[in-house]
């Protein structure tokens, strides 16, 4: 317990407090300054979504076993077809399936 009031500790919680205000905000900042967003900053904002979503699936993908890669291209295909919660629904309930049938 004493370990959560030690100085060094607080002062990275404010650190990092402060870091992500100030990434948040700066953002804003600097799109509010700009009359007309350059074509550059506006494909690097469109590659945003992609990215991150790569970075949550790709880990999962390569580090779960064959029913979590399985799942993922059953979401995959389904996704193309109807909306993200189906999508969802449909790959979760895959992998729930083939872990409780002990087919993983």
């Amino acid at each position: 317990m004493n370990d959560l009031f030690d100085p060094q500790t607080l002062f990275i919680i404010f650190a990092g407090a402060v870091a992500t205000y100030l990434t948040r905000i700066g953002g804003y900042v600097l799109m509010v300054r700009m009359k007309t967003i350059p074509p550059r900053v506006e494909a690097g904002l469109n590659a945003v979504p992609v990215a991150v979503l790569t970075t949550l699936v790709a880990p999962a993908f390569f580090e779960g076993g064959y029913e979590v890669k399985l799942g993922m291209i059953l979401a995959l295909i389904v996704g193309l077809r109807f909306p993200g919660l189906i999508m969802l629904i449909s790959g979760w309930a895959l992998v729930v399936a083939m872990r409780y049938f002990s087919i993983a």
